[in-house]
């Protein structure tokens, strides 16, 4: 037995050693020179599209379309020396007792929306809504609705979590339409 083992652990190396194949040598190539690089910069430079790109006649979209005050498309909310801001038509109800809340307080120290809403989570109620539903092109849910206007916290809504602005919602072309030709 022992016979059999130390034959069996000789001859191992060996059939191994036939099975493996030859290794072929590495192929190399010659690193490019100065020159070619240079060649092929010339031809890529010659089929740049910048070069053939039309000018778009109008006016400059970069000087009309200027961005405006950040506080302007803002709504702020502050409480207890806290505050943020949240984007106009964010917020979907004001309570009475939160109307003082929505002045920015001397003094407070703005934070972000997920800073602000983990301190105030007691008295701000979030819905989440669709792009779809921002964009006011479908309603929000009945139950959502009446869950808005009963509700006694500050609403706002939110998009995977942050505050995004509610358009209202726009009615179909057809209905407008319809409602033009019966005076």
């Amino acid at each position: 037995m022992k016979h059999r083992f130390v034959s069996c652990i000789l001859l191992l190396p060996l059939t191994a050693a036939a099975e493996m194949k030859p290794q072929e040598k590495p192929h190399f190539t010659d690193a490019p020179s100065s020159e070619e690089i240079n060649q092929a910069y010339r031809k890529s430079s010659l089929r740049d599209p910048m070069k053939t790109l039309e000018k778009i006649p109008g006016e400059d979209p970069t000087k009309v379309n200027q961005p405006v005050n950040l506080l302007e498309q803002s709504d702020i909310i502050c409480f207890s020396g806290v505050a943020t801001l949240v984007p106009k038509r964010a917020i979907l109800t004001i309570p009475a007792k939160y109307k003082d809340c929505l002045k920015l307080k001397p003094g407070s120290r703005i934070v972000g929306w997920a800073d602000f809403y983990a301190l105030n989570r007691g008295w701000i109620t979030t819905v989440e809504v669709s792009r779809i539903q921002a964009e006011g092109n479908k309603a929000l849910a009945k139950e959502i609705s009446e869950r808005i206007t009963k509700s006694t916290n500050l609403v706002v809504a939110t998009f995977m979590g942050g505050p995004i602005s509610v358009l209202p919602l726009k009615q179909p072309e057809a209905n407008a339409e319809t409602a033009k030709a019966t005076p």
